[in-house]
């Protein structure tokens, strides 16, 4: 659908569209650029609070992967007016906490009466237009280096139906209102050649927009951080749609050894809500970079590698 909207003639348009990229960039000046995005969705966690700081984290995690700062933050509510209002200020007030813990402001918001209950942010962070991160520019002999586990989307599919237990729910949930900022410091003192964060196409799908059809990656998935309970519920099937869907949308693209298990190939395309950082560094630092990450407590792992370009663009090992 985007395809068919008109290209953007200005040249201080610095990033739309073009490459599914996290946010858009506009300069303002040659030292300052605005970074804006949005985000919101229906709840995946039962607790109005925890669900409100979840959405907040997903939506400023956009900025991050940009290498910005957020700066202010606009709420945007969907909720049916039937529904108790003490669920709402649950909502909002888990998402003010997130923004405050982010450094930024929220100014507001727009709401609607509707007949699901959906919130997220609309966020506008600041970026240095010559220190912008964006998901593509991966180069061979690079390293890809993740943030966060994975496997929210199983656990919070198996939640959904009574099979997660309280300590999977647990892990989920504290790696969803994980802000990226943290990492995105870490980040920040390192070279990075192409940045992006884990959300709703998996791992895999978001690794195949950061290789742009330039490059190839070798996977090594037992290498992968996930939720241990997650492998477990994959092999049992408590499996997403979303998921199936990113195996059939990316199925040219990615080759899986007959060695890798199906609970690890699920983990591999499930959809993420508030993922981590995907990260293409240079080899010589990712060592350096993940034990500072490890220093603040973040399961992270290097996850494979850059290479040529070759007929299958992702090959999991």
């Amino acid at each position: 659908m985007l395809a068919k909207l008109p290209r953007i003639q200005d040249p201080n348009f610095l990033v739309g569209f073009d490459h599914s990229d996290d946010a858009a960039v506009y300069k303002l000046t040659d030292e300052l650029a605005m970074v804006q995005t949005l985000d919101f969705f229906p709840p995946m966690v039962e607790d109005p609070y925890v669900f409100g700081q979840v959405a907040a984290a997903n939506a400023l995690s956009d900025i991050y992967a940009m290498g910005a700062v957020p700066k202010t933050a606009l709420n945007i509510v969907c909720f049916p007016a039937k529904l108790d209002m003490g669920i709402l200020d649950q909502i909002l007030r888990g998402g003010s906490e997130k923004v405050m813990e982010a450094g930024a402001v929220l100014a507001g918001g727009h709401s609607i009466d509707d007949v699901d209950v959906k919130y997220g942010l609309s966020v506008t962070g600041l970026v240095d237009p010559r220190k912008i991160y964006t998901n593509i520019g991966c180069r061979a002999g690079d390293v890809l280096i993740l943030t966060k586990p994975l496997g929210v989307g199983i656990v919070c599919s198996a939640d959904r139906v009574g099979e997660a237990s309280e300590d999977a729910m647990t892990h989920a949930v504290k790696s969803m209102i994980t802000l990226n900022k943290y990492a995105a410091e870490v980040l920040g003192r390192y070279p990075v050649h192409a940045l992006t964060d884990v959300t709703g196409f998996g791992f895999l799908g978001h690794l195949h927009e950061m290789l742009a059809g330039q490059v190839s990656a070798i996977v090594v998935s037992g290498q992968v951080p996930h939720i241990p309970q997650a492998l477990h519920y994959a092999e049992e099937f408590l499996i997403t749609g979303a998921a199936q869907r990113n195996r059939n949308f990316l199925e040219d693209y990615v080759q899986i050894e007959p060695g890798v298990s199906f609970g690890l190939e699920e983990l591999l395309f499930d959809p993420q809500t508030s993922g981590g950082l995907l990260a293409s560094v240079p080899a010589r630092v990712a060592k350096e970079l993940v034990a500072e990450l490890e220093q603040l407590g973040l399961p992270c792992g290097i996850v494979g590698e850059i290479i040529p370009r070759v007929e299958k663009e992702i090959m999991v090992r």
